[in-house]
């Protein structure tokens, strides 16, 4: 039986992630940035639920209660919006907007997976952000949380919620990122 590794997420449209790119690309220069594995742009996503190795048969069932999470979840408006940090391993743009609806649309895509027999890690208060960069070790990160905590992006409406493959890196090669494929999409409210 096959595996996959599956997340649920909400995928900035290509404006947003443009100026998110541009207000990023000066935190490269900032002392111990070259320390950092940035995430390329393509893996910039606000997940929803992570659901990890998947058994390819529940994908039918899984799609069809992801669907009609989607459905029951009205469009809404939300901007990246400044940066933080999960202690020195992890640098982040943060979200604003209709949080609530997006911490909503993130319990039900939870809830579909586990209805699905998806076995999900103990919930915990959703946390909305958009990884940046990752260290292996304890970095200090404070510099760049204060040049980017600033970033207010253009608002944007999240139509659509996505399930997301995600394929690691086998070749051992430094600085290889994960590859990302849009396995399904739905429309919100539809």
């Amino acid at each position: 039986m096959s595996r996959l590794r599956l997340f649920v997420a909400v995928l900035p449209p290509a404006p947003a992630v443009e100026e998110l790119r541009r207000a990023v690309a000066p935190l490269h220069a900032l002392p111990g940035a070259g320390e950092l594995r940035w995430t390329d742009v393509p893996g910039w996503h606000f997940t929803l639920a992570f659901l990890g190795a998947v058994d390819e048969e529940l994908l039918p069932e899984l799609k069809e209660r992801l669907a009609r999470a989607a459905r029951r979840t009205e469009p809404f408006p939300l901007r990246i919006h400044g940066a933080g940090r999960f202690g020195g391993r992890a640098l982040w743009a943060g979200a604003a907007g209709s949080i609530d609806l997006l911490r909503l649309l993130a319990e039900r895509a939870d809830a579909a997976a586990r209805r699905t027999g998806v076995p999900m890690d103990g919930h915990r208060r959703y946390s909305p952000h958009l990884t940046l960069a990752r260290s292996r070790h304890e970095t200090d990160l404070r510099p760049c949380v204060e040049a980017l905590g600033g970033f207010e992006g253009t608002a944007w409406e999240v139509g659509e919620m996505a399930l997301v493959r995600s394929d690691l890196p086998v070749s051992g090669v430094p600085g290889e990122q994960p590859r990302y494929e849009v396995v399904a999409a739905w429309s919100l409210g539809h």
